[in-house]
């Protein structure tokens, strides 16, 4: 499969290709399956894990393991197969680990905070452990220890 007919892609992009075309087929799947059963929202986490997972791919491959190159990168941004807003969030202290862009933004949740996933463990209470994000089912995305 080619992502983009009208451009094709940079040397070298056969080398994430099997993985982002897995993911997608997995995406589809989780698309496919049945929500009985399920909260409205509880149907979207799939979407986003995996959503999560390919711009993570990338972003370690390219910054982390230096395995790609900067036109594979940017062949990957520019074709929207990840998410650039998010990949430029890790690069950033404190958002290393960062689930998605959602949860960071103040005017998603009440108070003018973020997400419940962004409060490191140690300061959660006893009730709080095992909270997650109610739009991404992200258990935990706080950088730091642990």
């Amino acid at each position: 499969k080619r992502w983009n007919k009208k451009r094709a892609p940079p040397p070298g992009f056969d080398a994430v290709e099997p993985i982002l075309e897995a993911l997608e087929h997995e995406l589809r799947d989780k698309i496919k399956e049945t929500n009985e059963k399920k909260r409205k929202t509880e149907s979207m986490w799939p979407v986003h894990q995996i959503g999560w997972q390919k711009s993570r791919y990338i972003y370690d491959m390219f910054y982390t393991y230096g395995r790609i190159s900067r036109e594979v990168y940017d062949y990957c941004i520019k074709q929207k197969l990840v998410d650039a807003a998010l990949i430029a969030k890790w690069k950033k202290p404190g958002y290393e680990r960062l689930c998605s862009t959602y949860v960071i933004n103040p005017t998603n949740y009440k108070f003018g905070t973020t997400s419940i996933c962004r409060v490191p463990m140690k300061d959660r209470n006893t009730e709080q452990k095992q909270a997650q994000d109610p739009t991404t089912g992200c258990l935990g995305c706080a950088s730091g220890k642990g």
